[in-house]
């Protein structure tokens, strides 16, 4: 991409592969389309096929459960095969299984591709506070991950309860993805000036909840992060139905109302000091 002649980068957050068994058909191909095809430089992917629940909240048969260490298995051949291009995180499932020896192991082996323990208090049913969750966040302080968390749908998943466990981890960089899905974003943005290791994502978050971020806290506490490529190849394009994607406003509208690195901060900036990913360029 491009700042009015400069060239800046992007890097995406917030990636998926896997979902099939809750409706979704993301696939490793189609991320590397889509970043390529919207000159996305870098993403961090999780596996959703390591979803326990159903979106109405009913357990998955066991047929179409997957472990939370086969899942990151498949991100992790995902990253070694694309070393400069994708990251991983770590899709957990704290109502099933909790920590496993060979999924700390896997963590502790693969340091050098993985970036974040992913919690979806949605698709789990169980909050990030939740006595099941805390051994997970205890691992990502032990090995210097952040922790990336779905937020909204359901009480579970409310902003408020991944505040208090930020303010449990205070040595944790927690990041709020969606600043609670199909909200007003008015807890989300509150909740942030909180906690200091608290941070907000742009997954389906307008464009003005964004600024309002950066003009209360200042650039450094918001990230880009899309779900691509839930809509398909041209998530950061439209929709399946055409309608504009919201992402167009980042990318087209958002860089005409803030400084250049207020934009650079949110676009890339943030997510390599928060996530410690190496210098890409």
């Amino acid at each position: 991409m491009d700042w009015k002649g400069e060239k800046y980068m992007i890097i995406d957050t917030h990636l998926h592969i896997g979902g099939e068994a809750v409706g979704f058909e993301m696939n490793e191909q189609m991320v590397v389309e889509a970043m390529e095809k919207y000159q996305i430089a870098y993403g961090l992917v999780s596996n959703a096929d390591a979803a326990e629940m159903t979106h109405q909240q009913v357990l998955l048969p066991d047929s179409m459960q997957n472990t939370q260490e086969d899942c990151l298995k498949r991100v992790l051949h995902f990253a070694k095969k694309y070393p400069n291009k994708i990251g991983a995180c770590v899709w957990v499932k704290p109502y099933l299984q909790g920590v496993t020896k060979e999924l700390e192991q896997l963590i502790a082996d693969n340091l050098d591709l993985i970036y974040a323990i992913k919690l979806h208090p949605f698709h789990s049913n169980v909050a990030p506070t939740d006595e099941r969750v805390l051994p997970y966040l205890s691992l990502a302080e032990k090995y210097g991950l952040a922790v990336v968390s779905h937020t909204g749908g359901c009480e579970a998943a409310s902003p408020k309860h991944l505040y208090e466990a930020a303010k449990l981890f205070p040595k944790v960089p927690f990041v709020m993805v969606h600043m609670g899905l199909g909200t007003d974003n008015r807890e989300a943005v509150d909740l942030l000036g909180k906690a200091d290791n608290l941070y907000g994502d742009t997954t389906w978050v307008p464009m003005a909840t964004t600024i309002e971020v950066i003009r209360r806290y200042g650039s450094e506490r918001m990230l880009f992060g899309s779900d691509a490529p839930i809509d398909g190849v041209d998530t950061y394009f439209c929709n399946p139905k055409g309608e504009r994607s919201i992402y167009q406003d980042y990318f087209h509208v958002l860089k005409d109302k803030m400084s250049k690195e207020a934009y650079e901060n949110l676009m890339y900036k943030n997510a390599m000091r928060i996530f410690k990913i190496k210098e890409l360029f």
